[in-house]
């Protein structure tokens, strides 16, 4: 059972590491609400993976019960998305620029962690990598419905631990972290890997 769980925390730690909404909104609540403010917001989104991957198993138990050989189908469609995605990122390196969120009024911490949450479930992207993620690493004739809650679990906790050390790194060295020259470095590494792992994926390696 879940055998592939720690390619699965390097796949999740990789997502959560590409700049996109979530981490320029991590990067704008520690600026100009601090710490407390932007682990709230980790919360918010933490909570949404959660939601997003619950559904999502809950719709890829269904599905593989009715019909195993779906199972090989998602596995190479999730395999593209990441190789995809990873290609993309590359591309956007050459005309990287901070992504923005719009400015907000400063909330208390029920008010942050609901920008968070609302920021994840708004992010359709979530709910494509809830799908396409789960099925590369649960066993087809096993336990779906449990393991993909369990990898729901992990990636919420992979996601909301990368979350915490970035926004403290921000803290620290405040507008260090948020450079395009920072974040194109981490696009390259995760893009290259992210590649990888999709051809990976896709070939059922």
């Amino acid at each position: 059972m879940l055998a592939n769980l720690p390619v699965f925390v390097l796949t999740t730690g990789l997502l959560a590491m590409l700049p996109g909404v979530g981490q320029a909104l991590m990067v704008r609540q520690t600026l100009h609400g601090g710490l407390r403010t932007a682990w709230a917001s980790v919360a918010g989104t933490c909570t949404g993976l959660l939601i997003w991957t619950t559904a999502a198993a809950v719709g890829l138990s269904a599905v593989l019960t009715a019909n195993p050989g779906a199972y090989t189908a998602l596995r190479v469609g999730g395999g593209l998305i990441l190789a995809v995605l990873g290609a993309a990122t590359l591309w956007s390196v050459r005309k990287t620029a901070p992504a923005k969120v719009r400015p907000e009024r400063r909330f208390g911490p029920w008010g942050a962690y609901a920008v968070g949450l609302a920021t994840n479930l708004g992010n359709p992207k979530a709910g494509v990598f809830a799908v396409s993620l789960l099925p590369q690493f649960i066993t087809p004739d096993g336990p779906v419905l449990a393991e993909s809650l369990v990898l729901g679990v992990t990636w919420a906790v992979v996601t909301g631990s990368w979350y915490l050390l970035f926004t403290w790194a921000v803290d620290r060295g405040r507008v260090l972290m948020a450079r395009p020259a920072v974040q194109r470095r981490v696009q390259l590494a995760t893009g290259g890997v992210l590649i990888v792992l999709g051809a990976a994926v896709a070939a059922g390696a």
